[in-house]
């Protein structure tokens, strides 16, 4: 416990429950998660960067969600291991812009490539990074203007606010008031295009005659539905609560969700469901080959 004329500036993160032997296993398995993710994820931004046949708006953006993913494994992972918020705003911003991407892809095909030019596409990219850092500018200060006199023991794998909210002395309510209705704004203004598109994008694809172009529709937007399922789910249920100093243990399930098992699925999701691009690693890994060879 704290003095009571001190206030705590360190806060030791308590991590996961359970033996020594325990946390050994959880080490390999996030471990495990980590490279493969880190691997899978630069082999995506790799081959878009260098494949001409993936030089388009949909795989520009994946390749930007690649990058996302890393940071966001990269900042939380190591310090979870290391122990045995967050960047996910950019994330759903980039789910929603990719949900766009495919709108105009399925319901605009002719105008696409002037609707989503390169110039575009990096106005968006640099748009969503720069709404998404200075949306964390108000909740970091209030966050770090109370007093934390209770404990400097943190429940949970890496700083959470609304565990850091819980240990201080003062009235957190207004705090957690506000930061419930940013994230209400936030998150459901980046899911209405991304309903919206989806919306649209369904209601065309029934009207096309063949089942085989209806099929081939469908399979080139699962791939990222299924993301937006996983990564829109998890965060609507960390963030979007009035009293955010709740749910400690569930908390630590869905953050697991969102920080290493969506980045960990996203590379499989995108390359095994898209032709485009294992092709592309096909040939890459051919040219390695041959490389080796010579």
């Amino acid at each position: 416990m704290m003095d009571n004329h001190s206030s705590a500036t360190e806060f030791y993160l308590l991590g996961f429950p359970g033996s020594q032997g325990l946390h050994h296993i959880l080490f390999a398995i996030f471990f495990f998660f980590y490279l493969v993710t880190l691997m899978g994820n630069t082999v995506i931004i790799v081959i878009v960067c260098v494949d001409k046949r993936l030089q388009s708006p949909m795989y520009f953006f994946l390749s930007h969600l690649s990058t996302l993913e890393i940071l966001v494994t990269t900042i939380i992972v190591p310090m979870m291991l290391w122990g045995l918020q967050y960047l996910s705003l950019h994330v759903l911003l980039n789910f929603s812009l990719m949900a766009v991407d495919r709108y105009v892809a399925v319901c605009n095909p002719l105008r696409y490539n002037i609707i989503m030019n390169s110039s575009t596409c990096i106005w968006v990219v640099i748009v969503s990074w720069v709404f998404g850092f200075l949306s964390e500018i108000w909740p970091v200060y209030a966050t770090f203007q109370f007093t934390f006199r209770k404990s400097n023991s943190l429940d949970h794998f890496y700083c959470d606010r609304g565990q850091l909210l819980k240990l201080s002395c003062d009235n957190t309510l207004f705090t957690e008031f506000i930061l419930f209705l940013m994230a209400v704004f936030i998150l459901i203004g980046s899911l209405i295009p991304t309903i919206v598109s989806y919306t649209y994008i369904i209601s065309t694809i029934l009207k096309i005659p063949s089942a085989s172009g209806r099929r081939k529709a469908f399979f080139t937007c699962a791939s990222h539905f299924t993301c937006v399922m996983i990564g829109y789910g998890s965060c609507l249920f960390l963030y979007v609560k009035p009293k955010q100093t709740q749910g400690v243990e569930y908390n630590k399930i869905v953050s697991l969700l969102v920080s290493v098992l969506t980045p960990f699925l996203n590379p499989f999701i995108f390359t095994l469901r898209n032709d485009k691009v294992k092709e592309a690693l096909r040939d890459g890994m051919k040219r390695c080959c041959q490389l080796l060879k010579d």
